[in-house]
This record gives structure tokens, C-alpha cells and sequence, in this order.
């Protein structure tokens, strides 16, 4: 696990973990895991998205692992977790229980939230035991369950059989990214987040990005463009509540809208106005505010009665005031933006180059 990976600086710096550990996958694969906070607090796992890592949730890890013990790990490929030869749905899952299986004890429960591909990973692990047993509430930032390619709006055309077929071509590149160059920064930022971002918060998604090998880019976009997870969404049934960012190009809101409208037990949804892809770096207070109060509403009585469980695995190893209610009826109304095509010359022009 010695891959070099994105340190950060600053405000996303990724805070240092109180453990780290190695989890074995059902197929062998190694996963860096990261617990943060105390023993006994109410535990929180994490799983980043497409292309990302645990640095991705510095901000959420930072606040939390004040009173909250949180997990948070690579997938398979990503950050310190070796890459792996299989790319699947299934793959997701049985990590996730994997890491499961080496923080969590017996019967502890835990909010579990997923950014992109990390909702998705929660969507293929619905139905299994281990995730039943231990999830107590989810929270799905900025993802879908089927038709990503078809759905996504990164190329602003219409609606059809070239612009999929482009989109595929664009996001499932084999072309490495190279430095993080100004231009790099702008395309990453029109992709991917809200025109509002600050330049601290585009550069530091760019440094995470583009840490992700290519290879191992281009595996898991294949899977994604395959993904039909509308299955795994309606066996998805814990408390769930739904973020997305209103100009999200890679998982426009019609996601959102699915998701809250096949979810068994949906209890609450936002749309935050002149948001990307990347709600939990571009609006990491109310995303932390919404992981703390699922916590809250449905996790901290179980994780008080379990913290002598949780103890016992660490042993065998070796709250926000006032945060805006989530509960009632689900609403998601809002529109994706979209840009001119002078910014995609310049995708097509990078990509060409690279």
C-alpha cells in the first residue's frame, strides 16, 4: 500500500487516522480502511466515488471524528487499495462487507453514506446480510442507479445515440491526465462541479482525481456505463435521504428524482441550487449536517448499546445544533445546466494531447 496519493493541504488535507488496516475482499483484494474519532461513538462508513479517495471526505472526517467514530476506505484500485483485475457491481459489494467485517462488531449499526460510485456500491450491497444487519440509515450523494452515460450532460447536446456514444468515449479515455495544469483544472471544474467553486475546492478535486491511475479509470468506466443497479434501489430498505447538486453533468437531478421516487423508505431529499457532482467538498456543511442527523435519528441508540461490541473488534485488530430537519416528504425540482461547445474543443483538445 505504498501508491503515492494525494496529501492535500489546508482545509483538505485529509486528516490522520486513529488506525489503519488492511481488509481482504471475498476475491483476495486489498482494501486500505481508515478508522477515525472514539471507541464507542456512533459509527459512520464512508465510500467515495469514480476516481476518488479517502481524501475526498476530509471535510466530513475532520468534523465527525470529533464525536463519531468513522470509516473510511479505498476501493478496490483507488488511493493505498491495490488495483484488481475484477471490475463489477458485485465487486463493490463485497468489499463494502469486507470492511464491514473488520470495523464494525456484531450487530453494530452505522450510517452509511456514498458519494457517485460509493451510492452505487451501497445500492449493489442492498440485499446482503452484512449490510443489513449493521446499516441503520444511508445517505446517497450525487448518484444514480442505471443509464449514467445516456443521462449525463458533460457533452451539452441533445439527447441521443452520437452524444452517449461521445460521452462514452470521453469518460472511458485510456489518456492519463497528467499534472494539474490550469486548463486541467477548468475542464475538471465544468465537468464536474458547480460554477461557483472556489478555486481551493477545484484544486483540490484535481489533485485527487487525477491520482487515480488510468487504468484504473478506464476498468470501472466500463462498468459504470453497463450499471443497473434499479434492482439494488427498491432492496434498499433503510432510512435513506437523497443529495444532488442542481448542475450535476455526471449524474444530472433526473437521477435524484429516480432514486427518491423508488427508494422503499426515502426520507428526505436536496437539490442544491448552482451545485457539481462533488456536493460533499462543494457543500461539506450540509452534508455533514445530514450524515449527522441520520446518526442521530436512527443510529445513536444502537451505537450506544454496541459499544462494548465495538471494543471488543478494535481489541481483536490490533453533535451539530440545529441542522435543518430531512424527514417529510421527499422534493426534488430544479434543472442541469449546461455550457457552450469553445470549453469541449478544449476536452477534445486536452485528450488529444495527453
Amino acid at each position: 500500500m505504498s501508491r503515492p496519493t494525494y496529501e492535500g493541504h489546508g482545509t483538505y488535507a485529509p486528516p490522520v487516522p486513529e488506525r489503519e488496516l488492511t481488509a481482504h475482499s471475498a476475491d483476495g483484494a486489498r482494501l486500505h480502511v481508515e478508522v477515525h474519532g472514539p471507541e464507542g461513538a456512533p459509527a459512520v462508513v464512508l465510500a467515495h466515488g469514480w476516481t476518488c479517495s479517502t481524501a475526498f471526505w476530509a471535510a466530513q472526517i475532520r468534523d465527525l471524528a470529533a464525536d463519531h467514530r468513522v470509516v473510511a476506505y479505498d476501493q478496490r484500485g483507488h488511493g493505498r487499495s491495490p488495483a484488481s483485475d475484477a471490475c463489477s457491481t458485485e465487486a463493490l459489494a463485497d468489499d463494502l462487507e469486507a470492511v464491514i467485517a473488520a470495523t464494525l462488531a456484531p450487530g453494530e449499526k452505522a450510517v452509511f453514506a456514498g458519494h457517485s460510485m460509493g451510492g452505487m456500491t451501497l445500492m449493489a450491497a442492498s440485499a446482503r446480510p452484512r449490510f443489513r444487519e449493521h446499516a441503520a440509515a444511508v445517505l446517497l450523494c450525487s448518484t444514480g442507479s442505471a443509464r449514467l452515460v445516456e443521462e449525463s450532460v458533460v457533452l451539452p447536446w441533445r439527447a441521443g445515440r452520437l452524444r452517449t456514444r461521445l460521452t462514452g468515449a470521453v469518460l472511458g479515455s485510456r489518456a492519463p491526465l497528467g499534472p494539474v495544469t490550469p486548463v486541467a483544472r477548468r475542464i475538471l471544474k465544468y465537468a464536474t462541479m458547480g460554477p461557483g467553486s472556489s478555486p481551493a475546492m477545484v484544486d483540490a478535486c484535481a489533485r485527487i482525481v487525477h491520482a487515480c491511475p488510468r487504468t484504473v479509470r478506464h476498468a470501472w468506466s466500463a462498468v459504470l456505463a453497463a450499471l443497473d443497479l434499479e434492482a439494488g434501489v427498491r432492496e434498499l430498505r433503510v432510512p435513506t435521504a437523497v443529495i444532488a447538486g442542481s448542475v450535476d453533468r455526471m449524474t444530472p437531478v433526473v437521477h435524484a428524482r429516480s432514486l427518491v421516487a423508488s427508494l422503499p423508505n426515502c426520507v428526505g431529499s436536496d437539490e442544491l441550487p448552482g451545485l457539481g457532482h462533488m456536493t460533499p467538498v462543494e457543500a461539506p456543511e450540509l452534508v455533514t449536517a445530514r450524515i449527522r442527523e441520520l446518526v442521530t435519528t436512527y443510529a445513536v441508540e444502537d451505537a450506544a448499546g454496541a459499544s462494548g461490541a465495538a471494543a471488543a473488534v478494535t481489541a481483536e485488530a490490533a453533535g451539530t445544533a440545529g441542522t435543518p430537519s430531512i424527514t417529510g416528504t421527499p422534493s426534488i425540482t430544479g434543472t442541469t445546466g449546461t455550457t457552450g461547445t469553445a470549453e469541449i474543443a478544449e476536452i477534445a483538445e486536452i485528450k488529444e494531447g495527453a
